[in-house]
């Protein structure tokens, strides 16, 4: 779970700040700190309608992030009511998560701050097909990145803390690597990435959702940015000795769009398993040898693809122990995505009754007040050791009916729970609820959920 960061702008330092804010000031900026600045990523989404260039909208944010005072918290800005070039072509301004802010929880002064920016325009094109060799099955599905299709993803998704910190930066060695020329003979890196755990856990969103940040971390680096997803079940014809074919072709097309220099290339494998498996069982001959043929021409592809700096491999598995030795090997990064822990389930609950609310699906205790659910973290801060949270206001039992729901869910995917405020909410009479009801029907969900998707 990552804890939550603050940006603000306000027109002047002076004046009241809202809660969970930090109001910072402007000191002099120390001349030997200067190299030690903490680098805060800021993304800006251009408008569909946009045609400005990109270097000219993010000069402009860089200067309206020079000229005001700054306080951090994770998530959307308002784009600035005063400046007309930038409400006509920016959609929205991110502020995005810091390492420095999970590791000390401390305020960052203005001085030790240095906003990176990055601006990127939303592919509107959709998936594209490739069908394989008997016209049924597609061999691959191609996004151009960064998509329509996958905003906000990456927020969307809650894991425990540095899991997704751990694979940004992970590409940006390996792309570090390559681009500096280091001899991968002596230090070794594939740009393979395993994510494995059970079903339902948000494997293969990360893997998409951590496409579309590179695509937009790197856009000054690379002018394009694609999303191969391949269909590892369509790789094996039903024709003998067809299966090595479909391979080499879909290769070939990948192969193509690395060779564009300009081009970050991500090859996302899902279910990866399904072709370790197929490998055992022809070497114990319970399936033709063409299987074990199609394996090792996929494995032999993607060592090719190692000499290529502009292209990632992203690879999924439901079963870890199905998975063969020889591309568990190959893999840079083996990391196991397992269901969410308590602060993870709050806030993946969070968000979705957050959301409820803001579209009068659920109604707060008032009709006009609008409530805003404390984060995980803000909640520990506040109410010390203690595991019922003690938050001022009317949030307080809401909070606490919230974390109670949490911890019932103990077990429980990530994609289970994302579905259990839909089921509690057709668990009631009314179309339309107060919020306290609502948790309590979403408690009552996810008794039943456990008791029959976890049976003891």
């Amino acid at each position: 779970m990552t804890s939550s960061m603050e940006f603000s702008i306000h027109n002047s330092p002076s004046g009241g700040k809202p809660p969970g804010s930090y109001l910072l000031v402007e000191p002099a900026v120390p001349p030997a700190l200067e190299d030690e600045k903490i680098l805060v990523s800021v993304e800006v989404c251009m408008k569909p309608s946009s045609t400005t260039r990109e270097e000219d909208l993010r000069s402009a944010v860089e200067r309206m992030l020079e000229n005001r005072s700054l306080s951090y918290r994770d998530g959307p800005i308002p784009v600035p009511s005063d400046d007309p070039f930038l409400l006509e072509n920016i959609k929205r301004i991110q502020i995005c998560d810091s390492d420095e802010w999970e590791q000390n929880h401390k305020v960052l002064l203005f001085w030790q701050v240095k906003p990176v920016v990055h601006v990127y325009q939303l592919s509107e094109e959709g998936p594209g097909e490739e069908l394989s060799g008997d016209g049924v099955l597609a061999s691959f599905n191609e996004w151009m990145l960064p998509a329509k299709e996958f905003d906000g993803l990456w927020e969307s998704l809650v894991y425990e803390t540095g899991l997704k910190q751990r694979l940004l930066r992970y590409a940006a060695s390996a792309l570090l690597f390559t681009e500096r020329g280091v001899d991968p003979c002596l230090v070794s890196w594939n740009r393979i990435i395993l994510l494995h755990g059970p079903p339902g856990t948000g494997k293969t969103s990360l893997c998409k959702a951590l496409a579309q940040k590179l695509s937009i971390r790197f856009k000054s680096r690379f002018s394009q940015c694609q999303l191969v997803e391949v269909n590892a079940h369509s790789l094996f014809s039903k024709w003998f000795s067809e299966s090595g074919k479909l391979v080499a072709k879909l290769f070939q097309k990948i192969q193509e769009m690395v060779e564009e220099e300009s081009s970050l290339v991500f090859v996302l494998i899902d279910e990866v398993e399904s072709l370790a498996a197929a490998r055992k069982a022809a070497l114990s001959g319970s399936e033709p040898s063409d299987s074990i043929r199609v394996v090792n021409a996929l494995l032999t592809q993607m060592d090719r693809l190692k000499s290529w700096p502009n292209v990632i491999i992203l690879t999924t598995s439901n079963i870890t122990t199905a998975i063969d030795i020889a591309f568990v090997d190959r893999a840079d990064i083996k990391a196991y995505v397992g269901p969410p822990a308590v602060q993870a389930r709050y806030e993946i609950l969070r968000s979705c009754v957050q959301e409820l609310v803001r579209t009068r699906v659920v109604t707060p205790p008032q009709e006009n007040e609008n409530i805003v659910l404390p984060s995980y973290g803000l909640l520990r801060e506040t109410m010390g050791a203690s595991v019922s949270p003690e938050v001022g206001g009317s949030a307080d039992p809401i909070s606490k009916l919230l974390l109670q729901v949490a911890e019932e869910c103990k077990g429980l995917s990530g994609r289970s729970l994302r579905k259990l405020p839909f089921l509690a909410h057709a668990a009631l009479t009314s179309p339309y609820c107060d919020i306290i009801k609502f948790l309590h029907a979403l408690e009552e969900t996810a008794r039943r959920e456990i008791a029959e998707v976890l049976p003891s």
